[in-house]
């Protein structure tokens, strides 16, 4: 069984037995009400028939008295009355509709005998009759006598069962009513819940993590489907960031494998140490190559970055002492930020670092290198500046890719792990123009300040 169906097989037992519960509650009320009235009838017809005697004055005959007394009271819908005189029925009053009371000779032993009033059940023609038998006593008259009452207790009943048809009835329409919106309502609610289950086969089947979930509202499921669609996106990125590394890798290292091999392959007894310091140089290319592509994998994943806070101007005054062994430039530190930010320090130096080693390589001995930082309204900006050829307007975007050498030397990933740090911050990598000549390399990031300028950092 399905889902849906189980849903609806759910809703329509706990409504059958909630209105299973009530109907119950219902006819045994309405019952207890009949029989609390049929016996309200009863007594209410003894205390008429004592009002009339103690109102008919001095009587001496008492088959006159109830005479009387039926002649001037008519019994109730569904009653009827019976006068039995010295074990003998005198009188019969009733209206047709009514049925006809079986007076057997017990029912009339009982009134003749009676010196109490008396209730009891008998029977008719058209059910069970509730009766009352009340004994008439005359001074001076030694006949028995009593008055009979008698309430058709079914016919009345069969009222109450008629409403508990008619409840029956439109209880089912209910269970049925009720089953039809919960079919509804369940295929609304778990359509999402079937868009997730098929996605997810397509997907299973065809390897496409292009495929999305279109589930408008703001519910909880609506919610459901928009987690499955991020984590879509985010094994969609971890898919493109594997083929990428992937070929990337391949197209890489061909090159200097072959080059390996093909010098082994030609490699004599007198060019030997020539052919081994070039397979080293690169093996060593192949490992820069292999380490830079692993932490641009990782660039992709959770937990790349350690944010915390950084002094900003201790960061950059770093960066300029680092770096002025690399090459004989003329090196400058440009302004400085001095605030607290936060964000990952040994990720923004790795950046900075690898912009420099970039402007070593595009200018000569004595050129001239600059380091800054600044904070720019919501950003933080940090650059080397160089006295370099610059950068063609055209190729600013494509030096950041992967493997994009242009006429530098190395790997061709530095420019674009630098992206992809700033990225991770949730910024920029860019390069522009330098007055009066040159390059600026810089990343802007958001400046999530920590405190004012010098004061400790506080996560209270």
């Amino acid at each position: 069984m399905s889902a849906h169906s189980r849903i609806v097989a759910w809703v329509l037992l706990v409504v059958a037995l909630a209105l299973t519960v009530a109907g119950s509650a219902t006819w045994s009320l309405l019952v207890n009400r009949l029989d609390a009235r049929v016996a309200e009838e009863l007594a209410n017809e003894a205390e008429k028939l004592r009002t009339f005697a103690a109102k008919a004055g001095p009587v001496t005959d008492v088959r006159s008295l109830l005479y009387d007394y039926l002649s001037l009271t008519a019994p109730d819908r569904h009653e009827t009355y019976v006068s039995v005189v010295n074990g003998k029925v005198d009188q019969f009053t009733g209206r047709p509709s009514d049925g006809e009371l079986k007076i057997d000779d017990a029912l009339i032993a009982k009134a003749s005998g009676a010196s109490e009033p008396e209730t009891g059940w008998a029977s008719s023609d058209l059910g069970k009759v509730r009766y009352l038998v009340m004994p008439v006593r005359v001074t001076g008259d030694e006949r028995k006598a009593a008055l009979v009452v008698a309430v058709f207790y079914d016919v009345q009943r069969s009222e109450v069962t008629d409403v508990m048809r008619s409840l029956a009835l439109t209880s089912a329409l209910a269970v049925g009513v009720a089953g039809a919106a919960a079919w509804l309502v369940a295929g609304r609610v778990l359509r999402p819940v079937r868009l997730v289950r098929t996605t997810a086969e397509r997907i299973s089947d065809s390897s496409d993590l292009s495929r999305r979930l279109d589930v408008p509202g703001d519910d909880d499921i609506s919610a459901l489907a928009g987690t499955f669609n991020r984590m879509l996106d985010r094994l969609e990125r971890a898919f493109a960031t594997q083929r990428e590394f992937l070929d990337d890798a391949g197209h890489e290292l061909r090159t200097p494998l072959t080059v390996v091999r093909g010098h082994l392959e030609l490699m004599g007894e007198e060019d030997r140490e020539e052919t081994v310091a070039l397979v080293l140089d690169e093996l060593g290319r192949m490992n820069r190559i292999v380490d830079d592509l692993l932490l641009l994998a990782r660039s992709e994943q959770p937990g790349f970055l350690t944010v915390g806070e950084v002094a900003v101007a201790e960061l950059t005054v770093d960066v300029l002492a680092k770096v002025r062994t690399l090459a004989d430039r003329t090196w400058r530190l440009d302004e400085v930020a001095d605030t607290h930010v936060l964000a990952d320090g040994q990720r923004l130096t790795q950046a900075l670092v690898q912009f420099v080693a970039n402007a070593v390589r595009h200018t000569r001995d004595g050129g001239r290198i600059s380091v800054g930082s600044a904070l720019r309204g919501p950003e933080l900006e940090l650059w080397v500046r160089d006295d370099g050829p610059g950068v063609p307007a055209d190729q600013r975007d494509r030096i950041f890719r992967r493997f994009v050498h242009g006429a530098q030397t190395g790997t061709g990933l530095g420019l674009a792990i630098v992206a992809r740090i700033a990225a991770a911050h949730g910024g920029r990598a860019e390069v522009r123009d330098a007055p009066g000549g040159g390059a600026v390399f810089l990343i802007g990031i958001p400046a999530y300040e920590t405190g004012e300028p010098g004061e400790p950092y506080s996560d209270s």
